[in-house]
């Protein structure tokens, strides 16, 4: 189950960033997101990465731009004028590329569910999953973005991993 950090939101509600990715809904530690971006407003540059879609600049840092949307339709890009989430993670900044941002969801423990252990091992390389959340009539996939990302940067599972997120 995951673990509630009191300080959070100060009582045992936990924020996640709701985001849309390939039809399914995900959240995110709200805590890790420095702000949100329109794709159009960061001078982009080129890559040759399938997943890395480049570099950008946003008030004066260069971050590493991840497109999760490659990564969730085989390579299947959709319009630029999409969602970035800036996220500021353990090692550094980076833009992730999403099909939209829903809103912030509060969830107590009770509503999160743990994923089941044999479908998600971490031999399977999905140990990024935190567990599901219920709130109203929606389900969000949690996951721990510092690990996710770290994939991505060390190359590690490349298109696997991002396959298996999304």
């Amino acid at each position: 189950m995951y673990t509630v950090d009191a300080t959070q939101t100060g009582s045992n509600l936990i924020e996640f960033l709701s985001f849309q990715l390939g039809g399914l809904e995900y959240g995110l530690d709200l805590r890790k997101v420095q702000e949100l971006r329109c794709l159009k407003s960061l001078e982009r540059f080129a890559s040759s990465g399938e997943i890395v879609e480049g570099v950008a600049v946003s008030r004066g840092v260069i971050m590493p731009i991840v497109d999760m949307r490659v990564a969730s339709r085989d390579g299947a890009r959709t319009a630029a004028q999409t969602d970035v989430i800036i996220l500021q993670l353990s090692s550094c900044v980076m833009g992730m590329v999403v099909d939209g941002v829903t809103d912030v969801v509060r969830l107590s423990p009770a509503q999160i569910s743990p994923l089941p252990v044999d479908a998600l091992s971490e031999e399977g390389g999905c140990d990024y999953f935190v567990g599901l959340g219920e709130v109203d009539a929606r389900r969000l996939i949690l996951v721990d973005i510092d690990k996710l990302m770290s994939l991505k940067r060390s190359g590690a599972g490349e298109s696997e991993g991002a396959q298996q997120a999304a």
